[in-house]
């Protein structure tokens, strides 16, 4: 790295010195036939702004192997992450001693020193090129004598996308491998002739598509310099869009990669942190991947929420593969071993066959099969089997899965005692002895008296410590969570001291990790309160404040969750100084966290969970200002608790107020009265007085538009007109447009069958 930079500035120097701006502008704009890069020089062509530079670098897991490639040059961004954008060739790599050459032809040619041969050219040798330029956009364009683009790296994409780039109909980015030869890096995005966005594994498997309207067609995918992937139509208008966490936000750099984990993320530069964030991905449970795990096993969450892939069969030696424990002769049978909460499918090849059945039937039909494997029964409103008949099995399991799935081995036999052995006849037994006997009973019955009386005391010990407080945490149980005694929440609480909330208190581990702990101070039977913390325990979104233990003594009942650093909005809400942090771009996102983390419990664990509490106050902002829904699942009323106590349309009125307070920085509980008033000022077309007027910054006039519409429907009086948490999701994010909503508080007549058909069209796509 440091003889890169050295290079850079040596190659700085002699052109100020020696050749001027003359030949600055040479490099830095126009690129004339003959120009030649090399892997020896170790030099580059940059772009006018300075922002993208051409030439060689070398890739770390293979020495002597370079590749050419479009990288970021700005000085803004250290070197070391100064991420490729584009690479000639795909995965093309040459020697030490190749380089990089535009003939006087007019051809891009890549040599390669080991084979002596050209292993890449742009096929533009006779097309009239008169010269090249690297564009300040991250292009590399060939030209006519008349200024025409020939030939552009814009059009023939390797991994990623830059803003101002598009991906035409049958053009594809592919990811780079991770692995030479690895199975699991075969992805690739694919724009087909329909008008779709397409992530494929091979060719045959697709695992993520493109919401866009199915009667639109001949579309292009571009990248927006505000962070939106947007599908676009022949008169460049948007049909569908993905927005980046930080859209419209003031951002210097931005791409879009399809990474080797088959993901599609869209990052940005983060001037303060010095980094490349992630601020969208296409898809979210990245165990929804196919293949992500490859070989490596079955894709699981762990406490912290990431991806990991685990074995449930067995590990091949030497080789870290997993396996299915089945064998096609096995002298003592087959049986079925079953994993629930588990969706399996083949991987290599990825061929399953899939019929209608039920559990019982589906684990008999894979065992009566010889060649199957394994088998998933899942009843997604259709009951259906799914047989696998290859050695390598991957998939996901998580709580939230309802599939239940069944691998086949061999029936162990009866087993031998390896000590048993057949031995010659021995002598006849001695005598008897009475008194050794008589010896050995009241020897052993002494034993017995001491054993216990020890086993007394230390159960009477056990109770006694119980009681005092201990400076460390309990334990965990078999779902993670920490499990605390009153003694020491009150010891990693400082006996209540910092209290950051109602009934809610700051703590640190021994570990000095900070928790919060929550007192529910309520009433609620042991045995349910322990198998609902059980349930929230294995729950993981990213917009969840994390349940990390509870206490469960006598009366006592606290939850332990992960310590957001930022605090409750409604501090950010109701403080002057504060509030100036919530810009616009912050408060679409915290609207679009919020409903995601609700839409999660309600349609993406494995059974409804209500909120039932949703407000401002228990919506944790992170250290970047992410929102974090906490307090989830456990109802409170009259002193006494209740598991998801409430309905799906009580969590959805409470998400309209949440909304509405943050648009307007009011936190009225009268929230009747604020919400005609907004609705007054945006039926008489004075939008701009709901916005709070103490926001920095200006606000974008279609996401106000959209934001309130659906806030004024989650607040419809008949809960029958409000929309499900999904459609709150994709009308926020703008995927699914919405009607104009009639007045919140009007109470409509019930609904007749009419009435029902066109209420589905009030969403619609």
């Amino acid at each position: 790295m440091l003889g890169q930079g050295n290079c850079h500035l040596r190659s700085s120097f002699l052109l100020c010195m020696l050749i001027g701006l003359l030949m600055h502008s040479v490099v830095g704009a126009e690129i004339p036939l003959g120009s030649k890069l090399s892997v020896v020089d170790n030099d580059y062509w940059v772009s006018s702004n300075g922002d993208f530079a051409i030439g060689f670098f070398n890739i770390s897991d293979q020495p002597n192997q370079f590749s050419v490639g479009i990288r970021f040059n700005s000085k803004s961004i250290p070197y070391s992450r100064r991420t490729v954008v584009w690479v000639a060739g795909g995965d093309v790599t040459v020697g030490n001693e190749s380089y990089f050459e535009l003939t006087q032809e007019g051809e891009l040619v890549l040599f390669d020193s080991l084979h002596e041969a050209f292993v890449w050219t742009s096929g533009t040798g006779n097309r009239s090129v008169a010269s090249a330029s690297l564009l300040d956009n991250g292009n590399l364009v060939l030209m006519d004598k008349e200024q025409h683009i020939i030939w552009e790296s814009f059009r023939t994409p390797s991994d990623t996308l830059l803003p101002g780039q598009s991906l035409f109909a049958n053009e594809k980015l592919r990811a780079a491998s991770a692995i030479k030869n690895s199975k699991s890096s075969y992805y690739s995005l694919h724009m087909n002739a329909s008008g779709h966005l397409e992530l494929h594994w091979e060719s045959d498997v697709i695992y993520w598509t493109s919401e866009n309207p199915s009667s639109a067609s001949n579309l292009s995918a571009f990248l927006t310099t505000s962070g939106a992937l947007e599908l676009r139509d022949r008169r460049s208008k948007a049909v569908w869009s993905a927005f980046g966490q930080d859209h419209n936000d003031s951002v210097n750099y931005r791409y879009l990669r399809l990474d080797v984990d088959g993901n599609l993320r869209l990052y940005s530069w983060v001037e303060s942190l010095g980094l490349w964030r992630s601020v969208w991905q296409a898809v979210e449970n990245q165990c929804k991947v196919f293949a992500t795990c490859g070989e490596l096993g079955v894709c699981v969450f762990n406490a912290s929420g990431s991806a990991e892939c685990k074995c449930p069969f067995q590990v091949t030696a030497g080789n870290n593969k997993c396996l299915v424990p089945f064998e096609r002769d096995c002298a003592s049978g087959t049986n079925m071993i079953a994993y629930k909460n588990t969706y399996l499918y083949a991987f290599y090849p990825p061929d399953n066959s899939v019929i209608t059945s039920n559990l019982q039937h589906c684990e008999e039909l894979c065992l009566n099969d010889p060649h199957c494997t394994a088998a998933t029964f899942s009843n997604d409103r259709t009951p259906l089997c799914s047989i696998k008949k290859t050695g390598y099995v991957t998939g996901y399991s998580d709580p939230s899965v309802s599939s239940i799935s069944f691998a086949k081995r061999c029936s162990g036999p009866i087993a031998v005692n390896p000590s048993f052995t057949k031995s010659p006849p021995s002598e006849p037994p001695p005598p008897l002895c009475v008194p050794c006997l008589m010896g050995a009973a009241t020897g052993t019955f002494f034993i017995i008296v001491i054993l216990q009386l020890g086993i007394v005391f230390i159960f009477k010990r056990k109770n006694s410590t119980r009681q005092k407080a201990t400076s460390g945490f309990t334990g965990t149980n078999s779902k993670g969570l920490i499990v605390l005694s009153f003694s020491e929440i009150k010891t990693l609480t400082g006996d209540f001291k910092n209290q950051i909330g109602p009934k809610v208190f700051k703590g640190l581990l021994p570990n000095n990790l900070p928790i919060a702990l929550k007192d529910l101070n309520a009433t609620l039977e042991e045995r349910k309160f322990r198998s609902a913390v059980m349930k929230m325990g294995c729950i993981h979104h990213k917009n969840l404040v994390k349940l990390e233990g509870y206490c469960c003594e006598f009366d006592h009942r606290f939850l332990v969750y992960e310590y957001c650093k930022k605090g409750s909005l409604d501090k950010y809400i109701d403080d002057p100084a504060l509030c100036k942090m919530l810009t616009w771009r912050k408060r679409v996102e915290i609207c679009s966290n919020v409903a995601k983390a609700i839409c999660y419990l309600h349609s993406g664990c494995r059974e409804f969970i209500s909120h039932g509490n949703l407000k401002c106050e228990n919506v944790m902002l992170d250290e970047n200002l992410v929102a974090k829904v906490s307090e989830f699942g456990f109802a409170i009323a009259d002193g006494k608790a209740t598991y998801c106590g409430f309905s799906a349309e009580k969590d959805i009125e409470d998400f309209g107020k949440v909304v509405l307070a943050l648009l307007t920085g009011c936190r009225d509980h009268e929230h009747v009265e604020l919400c005609g008033w907004a609705y007054k000022e945006w039926m008489e077309e004075r939008v701009v007085n709901v916005i709070d007027r103490r926001m920095e910054g200006g606000y974008n006039s279609e996401e106000l538009e959209r934001v309130l519409r659906i806030a004024f429907w989650c607040l419809q009086m008949d809960e029958r007109r409000r929309p499900s948490m999904g459609e709150v999701v994709r009308v926020i994010d703008g995927t699914l447009s919405v009607d104009p909503p009639p007045p919140p508080f009007v109470f409509q007549r019930p609904l007749q069958v009419d009435d029902s058909e066109e209420n589905v069209s009030e969403f619609e796509v």
